[in-house]
């Protein structure tokens, strides 16, 4: 903590004491200043959902949320969604991974006034930060300025920072992130698996806890039971178009499904940079008639798409959760996914959900024995009506006894009651 104070003295005044730990701890209700780069916008009313949804849900154990949500100023200028208000604050950035480290220094400094004015207005007990840098960083030089105690989430596995890529910023963004966690007072983490890259990194043990995602079952519900025939059976695919979410790996299963299953047909729901490649590569495969690209499809739309679908598969190989595999499972659908990575620590395979090989340290390119493990799962399911709906009422039952939205917020106001002690 020493050499953490000694670095903030040289950005900002000493802290203010407005409001003491006594007096915030004697108030009935606790106001929290969450500072976030994702949260719905006008427009894009799916991005960040996760920390909207939990947000209101936070409001049945008396707990009030002030929701700053941040953007740099070279991005598209956003607006509040009507449904989720939030205030949008746009920032200075130097552009790409290299402003990362410094971009905390520049967001305080955006929101220092804004926030002492709402701190007057109506003290803050907790900042609830979401990702080290920059909302971390920024609740870090807020906190030892106003006195105010903060918390932050980490909702991937690149906890330091390093965005993939190594050299000289990439060191400055590593330690930027490990002065925020020396600093917090709890760091949150998704998973268990989360929690074990933060400890396995740190110099030091800082304070952790893991706060699985919660997920609305009732807006993620199952669908009437319907007989399906072979010729309606859907794989469905929802998450962004990056080579890391195994969509190449789903593409090359349905080709080799063919000849078993020349009705199959597979959904994919998501945008992003290797759309054009996945595309291609369908082409290339000659199974472009049966996937269809959807880009990104509203929350309605992807709940109503999960309904529909005989299993939902993301082979992710670099995910510290996944919220849309709980929504999937609280939709009572079967689910496959890799071990390794958060979800196992979720899915039970052949329980209540399917798992196949981790891929991490394969070739990318063409990672065939894990092709043929997501092969041999999809179409042991689709085979089986029987074990789809045994695994799919097992896995909304997992959802709804420790995986809801209020599972989630009362972790949360376990934690911040904690904060303020």
């Amino acid at each position: 903590m020493g050499g953490w104070k000694r670095t903030l003295s040289q950005d900002i005044a000493q802290p203010e004491s407005d409001v003491s730990p006594a007096k915030r701890q004697a108030k009935s209700a606790l106001h929290v200043l969450t500072l976030t780069p994702f949260f719905p916008s006008a427009g894009d009313e799916v991005s960040g959902c996760f920390i909207a949804e939990s947000t209101r849900q936070l409001e049945d154990f008396g707990i009030t949320s002030s929701i700053i949500a941040v953007s740099p100023m070279h991005h598209r200028r956003r607006r509040p969604a009507p449904s989720v208000p939030a205030e949008w604050v746009s920032y200075a950035r130097i552009p790409g991974n290299f402003g990362l480290s410094s971009a905390g220094r520049w967001l305080s400094a955006r929101l220092l006034a804004q926030v002492r004015r709402l701190h007057r207005e109506r003290s803050i007990d907790v900042i609830h930060a979401h990702a080290a840098l920059p909302c971390g960083h920024a609740a870090a030089l807020l906190s030892h300025h106003l006195n105010i105690p903060f918390v932050v989430t980490l909702h991937g596995l690149d906890v330091f920072n390093s965005c993939f890529i190594g050299g000289i910023a990439a060191g400055w963004r590593r330690k930027v992130s490990i002065d925020v966690y020396r600093a917090a007072r709890t760091v949150v983490c998704i998973s268990g698996r989360v929690q074990r890259v933060l400890r396995d990194g740190m110099l030091e043990d800082v304070r952790s806890a893991v706060v699985y995602n919660g997920t609305d079952t009732n807006f993620f519900s199952p669908a009437p039971a319907v007989a399906r025939s072979l010729s309606e059976q859907e794989v469905l695919v929802v998450g962004n178009l990056l080579v890391g979410k195994g969509h190449e790996l789903v593409l090359r299963a349905i080709a080799k499904l063919g000849a078993s299953f020349p009705q199959l047909r597979c959904r994919i729901i998501g945008d992003g940079p290797d759309g054009d490649r996945f595309e291609a590569l369908a082409v290339e495969l000659g199974i472009a008639a049966r996937v269809r690209f959807e880009g990104r499809r509203s929350r309605d739309e992807v709940a109503e798409a999960m309904r529909a679908c005989s299993v939902f598969v993301l082979p992710s190989r670099y995910e510290g959760l996944g919220c849309v595999y709980l929504e999937a499972m609280a939709c009572g659908k079967p689910m496959i996914a890799c071990r390794g990575q958060g979800i196992e620590e979720i899915i039970e395979h052949r329980k209540n959900g399917w798992l196949i090989a981790d891929w991490t340290h394969s070739d990318w390119r063409n990672p065939t024995d894990v092709v043929d493990e997501l092969s041999q799962g999809l179409s042991t399911l689709l085979e089986s009506s029987a074990l789809c709906s045994q695994l799919g009422i097992a896995a909304r039952e997992t959802v709804l006894n420790r995986l809801t939205l209020f599972h989630q917020a009362e972790r949360l106001a376990q934690i911040y009651s904690e904060a303020i002690a």
